[in-house]
């Protein structure tokens, strides 16, 4: 008789984390609805598979052997309200556009992830915000609270967790059926392109896309089978920051009988909550799922080993990726201890630039934006610090989307101040628009394919 799998409540050691610092953490656990609103969450289906987690996690071994690149890209907080056929459809054909770009130009697979069905939360650096002579509880991302400054909308709400999870299963159910039903097919290159204003970087994919138009009807020509072009594999992540919610969506795999976490295939700590001894880690070191940890200037080599130690002790291929998001000013200086120390260890992370994160300004407008410029001198120095000391740059972490918003300065058809009054439409932070996502997977398959 087969031994039953033992339930995620008791499992041994995935509650240990309510014993850390949590760190970012929502003051709802006196709310009315919060006991019920978790019963309800440890009760509904799985949102990701053990088996599409596992698949994932062979795939990012790839990307750490130097043999695929990781391309993950999506909102920097995603709404209840965006997450419509349109602009969901607008933020894949970008990232396949991105991917295609990637793939074409450096020969080497991608491994496509969206930033999508799970970026409902967000840190801030402060719990308060002041406009005025009022001060309410800061916006946390739409699975925590509202954005409109009032009372009301500003109360840390466990109801919203259940609006995600449902917001979540749909956008993927969306995705699914785009990446599998035919929307993907490599065949369709130009046809992703359609809908999107005229530009540099649309012009340059034209061209792209029409070569790989002719090499496609000549592989037809000589009888080859396209089954392989016809769907794709998609992925989806999101920063494991609400442990509530990450919590009561871990199932137990009734093949392996170990726990996952079925809110995404990966999930990744950020620069706020990644103290060794703290909830986020201890929780997500647990889990069976692909594990990412952002990495800010303040990290040393010391601290990447021990984040090693704490998440990947068996140093398994494509379990642990760290997402480096040091700032333009920061990254030929700071990156290059933390790569010798890791890589010295024998260690064999991802390693993925974010050149977001460290790169943002507030305008005396009172808009936040990034400077195009800035993001691509990222990346540049990237790619320059693993180039010199001989190690893998596997992949690129982008806050963007399909939308032609004006949010981040410059780019070949340059984004001006000017225009953020009509197309900045972020909640949080300012993201990539088509144009500039596609400027970006160009530059980095020109030093991708450099490298090889």
């Amino acid at each position: 008789m087969t031994t039953p799998s033992p339930s995620a409540a008791n499992y041994p050691g995935l509650d240990e984390w309510r014993n850390r610092t949590i760190g970012q953490h929502p003051q709802w656990a006196e709310h009315p609805d919060f006991a019920s609103t978790i019963e309800e969450l440890n009760a509904v289906p799985p949102l990701v598979f053990a088996g599409e987690v596992d698949l994932l996690r062979e795939r990012l071994a790839s990307v750490a052997a130097g043999e695929a690149f990781f391309l993950q890209g999506g909102d920097c907080a995603e709404t209840f309200a965006g997450a419509t056929a349109d602009k969901i459809s607008g933020r894949v054909q970008t990232l396949l556009q991105m991917a295609v770009v990637l793939t074409y130009g450096a020969s080497l697979p991608v491994v496509k992830m969206g930033r999508m069905a799970g970026q409902f939360s967000k840190p801030r650096s402060s719990n308060l915000e002041t406009r005025g002579d009022q001060t309410l509880p800061s916006f946390r991302g739409e699975m925590v609270n509202g954005f409109d400054f009032n009372e009301a909308s500003r109360v840390h709400d466990p109801n919203r967790m259940l609006r995600g999870y449902h917001t979540s299963a749909s956008t993927l159910n969306l995705i699914r059926a785009f990446t599998t039903g035919g929307f993907a097919d490599l065949r369709r290159v130009h046809a992703w392109n359609m809908g999107f204003a005229a530009n540099p970087a649309y012009a340059r994919y034209e061209s792209m896309a029409r070569e790989i138009d002719h090499a496609v009807k000549f592989m037809a020509a000589c009888g080859a089978d396209f089954d392989a072009l016809k769907t794709t594999e998609f992925f989806a992540g999101h920063e494991a920051l609400l442990l509530d919610y990450e919590r009561a969506l871990t199932r137990i795999d009734s093949r392996t009988h170990l726990p996952y976490g079925t809110s995404g295939h990966f999930l990744w700590i950020g620069e706020r909550t990644r103290e060794l001894d703290g909830a986020h880690v201890d929780l997500l070191s647990r889990l069976r799922n692909p594990i990412g940890v952002k990495l800010g200037p303040s990290t040393t080599g010391e601290d990447a080993l021990r984040l090693i130690d704490a998440l990947d002790p068996n140093r398994e291929p494509g379990r642990l990726t760290f997402i480096i998001r040091m700032g333009a000013k920061n990254i030929r200086e700071k990156l290059p201890a933390i790569i010798q120390a890791v890589e010295g260890s024998g260690a064999k992370p991802v390693w993925v630039t974010d050149p977001m994160h460290g790169n943002t300004v507030s305008l005396p407008s009172g808009y936040k934006t990034r400077n195009f410029d800035d993001v691509v001198d990222e990346v540049r120095g990237f790619f320059e610090v693993h180039q010199s000391l001989g190690s893998f740059p596997g992949g690129i972490h982008v806050e963007m989307t399909g939308d032609d918003v004006a949010e981040c300065l410059g780019g070949s058809d340059p984004v001006n101040e000017s225009s953020f009054a009509e197309r900045y439409e972020t909640l949080c932070d300012p993201r990539l628009n088509h144009m500039q996502s596609l400027e970006i997977a160009f530059l980095v398959a020109e030093y991708l394919s450099k490298q090889n």
